[in-house]
């Protein structure tokens, strides 16, 4: 299997497990997303995740309107401007997720080897007998044997909140389940997933469309993660409809959870921006021990391509505790050292106890793989895979790493208007930062003319090491402001960010003409 060597540097020796960790202030290269929601919305929680190391935010719509997401996004946009920090927006799509709604909001108790009925006729209550589901063909679709997943982690982060269902027949459009073990379902809403069984709905729901050309529009998000792709032309349906809103500048993260998205997954990443490899419904669809090795190999894949590959469901007991598990902290680490881009947070922010603690040492955890990750094995087995000769691009983009590492350089600092110079750079799995300067470019049309820039620097914040600095908009419209000035006053920044220090020597990569160039400077406080 490919991918499937961690990369690490050896020997590790008892001295660097016993030296200091690094600064509680010092960002990881890897990426944290947080999952906002009843116990992270407040200004003063937000601004309190943004700083300690949130890079993008997530909003969930499985639960929980548009109404209610609106005051969150509020709340962060406040909260951004009170922690002086950048924060990428990603929508979670609905997707064909199947829900069953619990109006009552009484918990529901299930006992295991009782019989519990899925139905299609919503006027029945839910209770331990009866569970209504708002999907009509369900019956022809399972079979006697099949098993499911119900429950609420979202909200507890716990399965202890959560059965295993075993289908033992279909009558008309019912579908009878024997409960397998004992539990209690709080709430108003139980997410429901069958193994290995391919629902009839789409992955782009009308749901779907209608939060996205209110909500979406409104916000101008940066990010979709497709929930539950299962085919390339799932991201291809998105990126079309999103077109339609004007949004096509909007980054699709395609969100592998069941084995037929695995089967094509090749297809889909692709056609996708980044990925996000959803191991809750992968744990559900495959046995436990095939979920590392998917893990893997998408990992490789990405890290091959350049393109982003986000892990989740990591410290799932930090819902309830203070401190991760042994186990869990270990999964983080595993995590980077494959190639991880980023760990998305879950129900441990969503509804956990410990947002806060939970992003602080996901962070610190990510920071101390990074020290021992071998990044040159990595950059060798990139350049291996893009092969010779190189594109010209690609051949800059590798320079540049190579010469960080070549005069011992502590950041490459890269100007960009895309952000694609940054992403090539950071394909190439530099062990420094790459600070993106995002040059605002003008846009224009047949009836207006806009400044563009700010969206391209918040979608870098998804990728591993790239730090994006988004420049003054004169930068796009003036001849008199120099690069020369731009690149101290970012190299500033970074100071201020806590990834330079005086003397310190940096990378820069820029295009004069249709030259790139790079050189070397050094970075004076």
């Amino acid at each position: 299997m490919q991918g499937g060597q961690t990369v690490m540097e050896e020997p590790i020796r008892l001295a660097s497990v016993l030296t200091s960790s690094k600064s509680d202030d010092s960002p990881s290269l890897t990426k944290v997303m947080v999952t906002l929601g009843p116990k992270s919305r407040s200004v003063d929680t937000i601004e309190a995740c943004l700083k300690a190391g949130m890079s993008v935010a997530r909003f969930d719509f499985s639960c929980l309107g548009s109404d209610y997401h609106q005051e969150t996004i509020d709340n962060l946009r406040t909260a951004i401007k009170r922690a002086k920090k950048f924060c990428a927006v990603m929508l979670d799509t609905v997707g064909p997720e199947l829900h069953i709604s619990n109006e009552s909001g009484d918990p529901i108790e299930l006992k295991a080897d009782d019989l519990v009925t899925i139905t299609p006729d919503t006027t029945k209550q839910t209770s331990s007998l009866v569970l209504p589901i708002k999907y009509d063909g369900l019956a022809k679709e399972v079979k006697a044997g099949d098993t499911a997943f119900l429950g609420q982690y979202l909200f507890t982060g716990s399965e202890t909140t959560s059965v295993w269902l075993e289908v033992t027949e279909t009558k008309g459009s019912d579908v009878i389940c024997r409960v397998k073990n004992s539990a209690t379902l709080p709430g108003f809403i139980f997410n429901v997933h069958f193994s290995k069984v391919k629902i009839n709905l789409p992955t782009v729901t009308d749901t779907d469309k209608q939060i996205i050309s209110t909500w979406g529009t409104r916000n101008r998000i940066d990010l979709i993660s497709l929930h539950c792709t299962r085919h390339a032309d799932d991201v291809r349906e998105m990126r079309a409809f999103l077109a339609t809103q004007d949004l096509q500048e909007t980054q699709i993260f395609a969100k592998v959870e069941t084995v037929e998205g695995l089967k094509h997954f090749d297809e889909i990443l692709k056609e996708a921006d980044g990925v996000i490899v959803s191991r809750g419904n992968l744990g559900i669809d495959l046995p436990p021990e095939k979920v590392f090795l998917f893990q893997k190999s998408a990992l490789y894949k990405g890290n091959m391509v350049g393109k982003p590959v986000i892990i989740t469901r990591v410290v799932d007991s930090m819902a309830r505790n203070l401190r991760p598990t042994r186990a869990e902290a270990t999964d983080v680490a595993n995590a980077v050292l494959d190639g991880a881009d980023g760990i998305l947070l879950g129900a441990e922010t969503f509804g956990g106890l410990y947002p806060v603690e939970a992003i602080k040492i996901v962070r610190k955890i990510c920071s101390e793989a990074e020290c021992v990750y071998n990044h040159y094995i990595t950059f060798k087995r990139v350049c291996k895979y893009v092969g010779e000769p190189m594109a010209h691009e690609e051949s800059v983009a590798s320079s540049a790493v190579r010469l960080a590492s070549i005069v011992n350089a502590s950041m490459i600092a890269v100007f960009t208007t895309s952000g694609e110079e940054a992403r090539l750079i950071a394909k190439y799995r530099p062990p420094v930062p790459v600070l993106a300067i995002v040059i605002p470019h003008v846009k224009t049309n047949s009836v207006k003319w806009t400044i563009a820039g700010s969206m391209q620097a918040r979608q870098l914040l998804g990728v591993r090491g790239v730090f994006p600095v988004l420049t003054s908009p004169d930068v796009a419209t003036s001849v008199a402001v120099s690069e020369e000035s731009v690149l101290k006053l970012s190299l500033h920044h970074g100071k201020m960010m806590g990834l330079l220090k005086h003397n310190d020597k940096v990378v820069v990569f820029q295009k004069i003409l249709d030259s790139s160039v790079l050189r070397i400077v050094e970075f004076e406080d």
